[in-house]
């Protein structure tokens, strides 16, 4: 019993820091929640000097073509998700305070035809020559086109533990890297303006104790085990690499001269003004100096005398 106390003590000792999940159900108490902002730069980008960008983007597909990891299986769940343009769309429309870029439907557009076909349709059966004709539909100068171009599952793993008397903690990780890749196309020249790509890593750990004792001449056992893992979303990290690729591509834009940052008030270049003890001397005072008078053949006696004392007539050369 001794034994068994002992045992009891020196495992809670060595989870006493870390979270154990509770015992019993577990009820999810926490609501739904709007995505908010990864990237701590995303609110901070500098305004357009001009209106924003009208952006058209068709697709952002999975060109990985990897597979759920597992060590046991074989998944046909893909590593990452296939509707990511909801995320490159949602980037493009909330950067720098919704002042950049203005996105047109395109992902969607068979809908919207057949949506604007039904509606100039109706019109003309019930209106006849006088329907009412739709606007034309906004123009993209530019195209966004990209896609997630590689996915490396274990790129990074490792792990430490230690036991004494049967007793230790042990903690354990894995990395994953995804990849996405974006370009800015001229819709005018089909030029390709820009482009850019980023990775981002994805981390999973696992940390946990284990205890294992035999006891009374190796009769029974005490057998603990607890552990807690973490494993960073997929989603999350894709959505972390879009906008930090959305930010990017404006600051490129500005290194390449696609466009430029508008100038904040106190960056403005201002007029120089005169120091305080400084004074600034009236036109008035600024005689124009007299033109010399030619005295040559008048005759006039002027102040300059000769070696002997005696007065230089003018005129007189010596």
């Amino acid at each position: 019993m001794f034994k068994l106390s002992v045992i009891a003590l020196s495992m809670m000792a060595l989870v006493g820091c870390s979270t154990v999940r509770p015992l019993g159900n577990i009820e999810i108490a926490e609501e739904a929640k709007v995505s908010g902002v990864i990237n701590k730069s995303f609110d901070n980008v500098p305004a357009p000097a001009g209106p924003p960008v009208v952006v058209a983007v068709y697709s952002f597909k999975d060109q990985t073509g990897q597979r759920k990891p597992s060590n046991t299986l074989s998944l046909f769940s893909t590593a990452v998700t296939q509707g990511a343009e909801a995320y490159l769309i949602k980037s493009l429309q909330e950067v720098g305070n919704r002042q950049w870029f203005t996105v047109v439907e395109r992902v969607g557009l068979d809908n919207l035809l057949k949506e604007r076909q039904m509606i100039r349709q109706t019109r003309e059966i019930y209106d006849g020559d006088k329907a009412k004709l739709l606007p034309p539909m906004t123009l993209a100068g530019v195209i966004l086109e990209g896609a997630i171009v590689d996915y490396n599952s274990n790129t990074l793993t490792g792990g430490t533990g230690a036991r004494w008397l049967g007793i230790g903690p042990y903690t354990q990780y894995t990395q994953d890297i995804v990849v996405i890749s974006l370009r800015l196309v001229s819709v005018t020249t089909g030029e390709i303006l820009t482009t850019v790509t980023v990775e981002k890593n994805l981390l999973s750990t696992a940390d946990g104790v284990t205890a294992l004792r035999f006891f009374n001449q190796q009769t029974r056992a005490f057998e603990f085990d607890s552990s807690q893992t973490f494993n960073e979303p997929g989603n999350y990290a894709l959505r972390s690499a879009v906008e930090t690729a959305v930010v990017e591509l404006i600051n490129k834009g500005e290194r390449q001269n696609l466009w430029k940052f508008k100038e904040k008030p106190n960056e403005l270049v201002q007029k120089e003004t005169p120091s305080e003890g400084s004074t600034k001397a009236p036109a008035t005072s600024q005689k124009q100096p007299s033109k010399p008078t030619d005295n040559r053949g008048s005759g006039a006696a002027t102040n300059a005398v000769d070696g002997s004392g005696q007065p230089i007539q003018a005129g007189q050369t010596k």
